[in-house]
């Protein structure tokens, strides 16, 4: 069974049906996977959101920063805010139940067949596999359940930003939905860094991407995310990275993880 990953379409579908032309892409017997951030900045949000929902089981996403800042935004927990596009689903007839799809969306996908692992942003160094996949469901759980407001009024900010298996309640939450959803950086010691967003080579001296910490205990798992434009197409370390920023007039990535060796298709975005 071919199976594709594709990068962050943040509102962009028409690339999205490109490429899906170009490898001949078949719901039959084909799947999909959407490294999350289905939403926002891009026109086309609304429209991107039915076309991946509609496609039922063919296609599996995980949830990224602009689709729960939608959600909190649909919550009222959050204005939208000056760049944002997702009006048009706010005001769409069928809001709700689109809402409803998107809570349900998990944080991280696991293919022990394939042996690839789908998150947003990444993990941080001190989770195996394991630890990632419990701690992907406390946060689901309580994102589709009856708390889910009162989570994404606590959902925002910086802190904490080390893990330990002793940290409860909100705050314990709070980090897991940013490693999954925000990382980019962190310290040999296991300190994330939500500020810096720029490539590799331009952080300060105590920084290095999440993927490339010595003693990661993710480290021969391969994982597939997005999140991170200005890293753009990046294999190594046992990870392969695809936003190639189509929402900023770049390019939009597909690549097949049912290969040897996965296989990246690009199309031009407007």
């Amino acid at each position: 069974m071919p199976v594709y990953a594709v990068g962050d379409l943040q509102g962009c579908l028409d690339p999205l049906k490109r490429l899906m032309e170009r490898v001949r892409f078949d719901p039959a017997a084909d799947r999909l996977w959407l490294v999350g951030d289905l939403v926002n900045r891009g026109l086309q949000s609304l429209e991107t959101l039915r076309f991946v929902r509609d496609l039922g089981d063919v296609a599996i996403t995980v949830l990224g920063n602009h689709d729960l800042h939608l959600l909190a935004i649909h919550n009222g927990v959050h204005k939208v805010r000056r760049r944002d596009t997702v009006e048009p689903i706010l005001n769409a007839p069928d809001r709700d139940a689109l809402m409803d799809w998107l809570r349900h969306r998990p944080l991280m996908h696991h293919d022990p067949q394939l042996h690839w692992t789908m998150v947003h942003a990444g993990l941080p160094p001190q989770w195996d596999l394991e630890t990632a996949r419990g701690c992907a469901s406390e946060v689901e759980a309580v994102l589709r359940g009856e708390e889910h407001r009162l989570f994404l009024e606590r959902m925002y900010g910086d802190e904490p930003d080390l893990w330990s298996p002793a940290l409860e309640g909100w705050e314990r939450l709070r980090f897991i939905t940013n490693c999954f959803t925000r990382l980019r950086y962190c310290t040999a010691d296991g300190h994330v860094d939500m500020e810096y967003k720029g490539a590799p080579g331009g952080q300060l001296p105590h920084l290095m991407p999440w993927y490339a910490v010595p003693g990661r205990k993710s480290a021969g798992q391969r994982i597939v995310f997005g999140h991170w434009s200005t890293l753009g197409l990046y294999e190594g370390d046992d990870v392969l990275a695809l936003d190639t920023g189509c929402v900023w007039g770049q390019t939009l990535t597909l690549a097949r993880l049912d290969a040897e060796d996965p296989e990246t298709v690009q199309v031009r975005c407007d």
